[in-house]
């Protein structure tokens, strides 16, 4: 542990490894439910959850414990064979939500690279060769390139031009963008259900019904990237039950393993097109992965943590709602579950991150005037008043 200056993996992590992001510096060596420690024993509240990744928090015993057994027993034996972890997870995805087939892979830009997969084989089966996929502005569906290409923020993609064709972003929340859209190329339309990294960016109530309705009318599919807004995030199981509607695929990836890496594929019966060599995986549904996958998702819904994450999100949302009575700078709170956004009226999310993290709360820094929070699904009314206690301190010091 270092006790003064730079810690070891700071300096190592600069001289050796790539610089592809901008790194707050603090190095974190232990975790336990809602807090973080870092390497001079220093605790924070955790409002970030690892890119709302950490379902349970840090080290859940729910998922240590299934770590743990399934790697004294089975790691890894590729997709050429049945394993029961994934023939598992995929009946507990498939039996609660809406779609009948599943494939694992291992990020949430992996899922979504396969969904887009899916689309275009259905499009060469079923709709005279259409490949086209309609995406929205100020959307985010990973860094691969095809990724880029459907996310449709211009910061992403300008450095990676010629990007690859088959992408159409039209404005978000605008039904008839997406019907002017529409061609006899499209093949699918995909949105998130609320765009997290655009800016927690929430639909009018009736866009997603739109939308569906639109899908079935064209004879194209509806795939939810639900890598961030699925597994009780929201405040339900999936984001899509919160606008009531049924897709035809949805992605997942951060909430599945609450830190394990994951990603995964259900589709409706329709849309599940794939034949031995279409697609596949080498490292996609391990036996550990899976197990994880399936010991948190089990969790998830047998303690009913959506619930959680509605009710306590609302208690959160609340909250900052107060500060922004008591603070003119503040201009917006919006969000759904626990997946949060306030907006300033300037630049000053950076500020304000540090000034958190110097008192021991995590929060995200967005964009510079957005701060996103996305804390553990297991989080309660106390850790939020602890969390807006320090929020508090620090924007009436900002204030003053």
């Amino acid at each position: 542990m270092e006790s003064a200056g730079q810690s070891l993996s700071q300096e190592l992590t600069q001289k050796y490894m790539m610089n592809f992001i901008n790194r707050v510096p603090v190095t974190f060596v232990r975790g336990e439910g809602m807090y973080l420690w870092d390497d001079r024993g220093k605790q924070y509240l955790d409002f970030v959850g690892g890119w709302a990744v950490d379902s349970l928090g840090h080290c859940h015993p729910v998922l240590t414990r299934a770590i743990c057994e399934q790697a004294a027993t089975l790691i890894q034996v590729s997709n050429a064979y049945y394993t029961l972890p994934q023939a598992r997870l995929a009946e507990l995805l498939v039996n609660n939500s809406c779609l009948n087939k599943a494939f694992f892979a291992n990020s949430g830009a992996e899922a979504n690279e396969g969904a887009v997969k899916l689309a275009r084989r259905w499009g060469a089966l079923k709709r005279n060769g259409a490949y086209e996929v309609i995406t929205a502005f100020n959307s985010f569906h990973g860094r691969t390139l095809a990724m880029i290409a459907a996310t449709g923020q211009e910061k992403f993609q300008k450095p990676y031009q010629p990007l690859p064709s088959g992408f159409v972003n039209v404005e978000f929340n605008n039904i008839e963008a997406i019907k002017r859209a529409t061609s006899e190329k499209t093949c699918a339309v995909m949105l998130e259900p609320v765009q997290g990294e655009g800016g927690v960016n929430l639909p009018s109530n009736d866009y997603l019904m739109q939308v569906r309705a639109r899908c079935d009318e064209s004879g194209i599919l509806l795939i939810l990237d639900e890598v961030q807004t699925g597994i009780g995030r929201l405040g339900k199981l999936f984001g899509y039950e919160v606008f009531g509607i049924k897709p035809d695929i949805i992605t997942l990836a951060k909430g599945l393993a609450s830190g394990v890496a994951i990603g995964a594929i259900l589709a409706n019966e329709k849309a599940s097109v794939f034949m031995p060599g279409d697609h596949g995986s080498t490292f996609g549904g391990n036996p550990l992965a899976c197990a994880a996958a399936c010991a948190v998702t089990g969790y998830i819904i047998e303690k009913n943590l959506p619930e959680n994450a509605r009710v306590t999100g609302d208690y959160l949302k609340s909250r900052l709602l107060e500060l922004k009575r008591q603070h003119n700078f503040i201009k917006d709170v919006r969000g759904c579950g626990l997946l949060i956004a306030m907006e300033f009226d300037r630049d000053m999310a950076e500020k304000v991150m540090y000034a958190c993290l110097e008192k021991g709360l995590l929060v995200n820094l967005l964009k510079p005037s957005l701060l996103r929070f996305i804390p553990p699904l297991i989080i309660s009314r106390h850790d939020v008043d602890e969390g807006i206690g320090i929020l508090t301190d620090v924007l009436d010091k900002l204030h003053n």
